[in-house]
């Protein structure tokens, strides 16, 4: 229990490295891309300020999932990491439904003017400082197992070739395609979109139960293995934010005692445990 509460710590130092850094690249982006006629890059850096509040949810859902159980949440406060993740989709949701917008106007009523290049060397430089950001929280996530600090590396991703595309349209416009910019900044907005439905689409699985079959069937395996098990007459598994709860109705031999019986379903626990770090495991006995 305490090796999982210190994951959920761990993982704030995730969302705190995403703040700071959206915090520097918005600022930058939104004054250069104002300075220098950048619809792309002002859109990028809008981005990244939707960004600030979508990784300080994820904070404060790590933050509230640490709370020990209480007379309300006697399971604990797991699934507020997965609420967060699912605000934070909203709020991107929201801004890239903007972007497209405004980048719909821009593109029938371009602008003659080309951005100039100081603001694709600063798309550049925020794409390599948010890919190396999201190669740290997708590490972090990995070794924690946490579903909001994934979604936070995923974001990262995603806004790193937002910067990518930021900077096709910002040199294109250097060639007399002013058109371009706002195009890429479109593209942006399409790209913002697609990243808030994918965690959207997740969360919501993992907040409805939803359970990967082939992970059921590597479970069911496990099971078939330990000593004394005859089958397996059924099995399913939720999330509780990073934790798995698996709960199995196993048969054994119709003669054996109560406490043999109990015997074998503490192996079927510990190799469940054991094997694939299943947070908690329900076994109910039936005979066979």
């Amino acid at each position: 229990m305490e090796e999982k509460y210190k994951d959920l710590k761990l993982g704030e130092r995730g969302a705190i490295i995403s703040i700071a850094a959206y915090l520097c690249l918005a600022a930058l982006k939104l004054i250069i891309g104002f300075l220098f006629h950048s619809e792309a890059l002002s859109a990028d850096g809008l981005n990244n300020t939707t960004d600030i509040f979508a990784s300080i949810a994820v904070l404060i859902g790590l933050r509230i999932s640490q709370r020990p159980p209480d007379h309300n949440h006697r399971y604990g406060h797991w699934k507020s990491e997965n609420i967060a993740s699912m605000v934070a989709s909203f709020i991107m949701m929201v801004v890239g439904l903007q972007v497209l917008y405004q980048a719909a106007i821009s593109i029938f009523t371009p602008s003659l003017e080309a951005p100039d290049l100081i603001a694709a060397w600063t798309a550049a430089f925020g794409a390599v400082v948010m890919y190396f950001v999201y190669l740290y929280n997708r590490k972090l996530a990995r070794k924690i197992n946490s579903q909001s600090v994934m979604a936070a590396a995923k974001d990262n991703l995603s806004d790193a070739w937002v910067s990518i595309g930021t900077i096709i349209g910002i040199v294109g416009a250097q060639f007399h395609l002013p058109w371009l910019d706002p195009l890429a900044a479109f593209v942006v907005g399409i790209i913002i979109c697609k990243t808030a439905w994918g965690i959207f689409s997740e969360t919501s699985h993992h907040l409805t139960d939803g359970f990967d079959e082939e992970k059921l069937e590597l479970y069911r395996g496990t099971i078939e293995e330990v000593y004394g098990v005859k089958g397996i007459k059924d099995i399913k598994a939720r999330n509780y934010g990073n934790n798995t709860v698996v709960d199995i109705i196993i048969l054994v031999n119709s003669k054996l005692g109560i406490q043999e019986a109990h015997d074998i379903s503490c192996e079927v626990e510990k190799a469940l445990r054991k094997t694939h770090d299943v947070y908690d495991v329900h076994v109910h006995v039936e005979p066979h």
